[in-house]
């Protein structure tokens, strides 16, 4: 049975990051990338671990394993992290300064436990443990990623813009908790 929680251990952080390594769009084929989706960032476990002192990640834990996570990072780590610059920038030049938000920093689900509803579980823990904090829940996803991109559309997130950087086109997409 699937629990969905906060991280309480470094160890839930290190499975973290084993499923990451899984899944980054560099360990991948590329039919795979299409059919199944993939993640970008490779973090390491000091800004991990950074980002879940500010707001704890979600994950969806199936008898003490890491099956799925949501990573939480606030605006503090806007220049933390290279490749996530210009999605900041973007959200400083066009959101109104009065909304506060937290940024999904990335969402992964082991390809066994794929087409369950963790992904579904995940975000509604998010949104039940931040809901308060926080007016709107931001993230961005590849536009090649499109398994993610109609995910994210099916659950509630709106496109606030599309823009490229670095070559890639990015769909920075919203999700209004108000």
């Amino acid at each position: 049975m699937i629990h969905y929680t906060t991280v309480s251990k470094d160890e839930e952080l290190h499975q973290i990051l084993a499923l990451q390594k899984k899944n980054l769009s560099t360990s991948i084929s590329q039919i795979e990338k299409e059919k199944e989706g993939f993640v970008t960032v490779h973090h390491d476990f000091d800004i991990l671990k950074k980002m879940d002192n500010q707001e704890p990640h979600i994950i969806a834990n199936d008898n003490g394993m890491v099956v799925g996570y949501v990573l939480c990072m606030t605006k503090n780590f806007g220049d933390s992290i290279e490749i996530l610059r210009p999605m900041f920038q973007k959200i400083q030049e066009h959101l109104n300064k009065e909304i506060t938000y937290l940024v999904m920093g990335q969402v992964c689900i082991d390809k066994e436990y794929r087409g369950q509803g963790i992904f579904r579980g995940l975000y509604q823990k998010m949104k039940t443990v931040l809901e308060n904090k926080y007016d709107l829940l931001i993230t961005e996803v590849a536009a090649s990623n499109l398994r993610s991109l109609y995910a994210h559309y099916a659950i509630g997130f709106k496109t606030l813009m599309v823009y490229t950087a670095d070559g890639i086109e990015w769909h920075l997409l919203q999700w209004d908790w108000e």
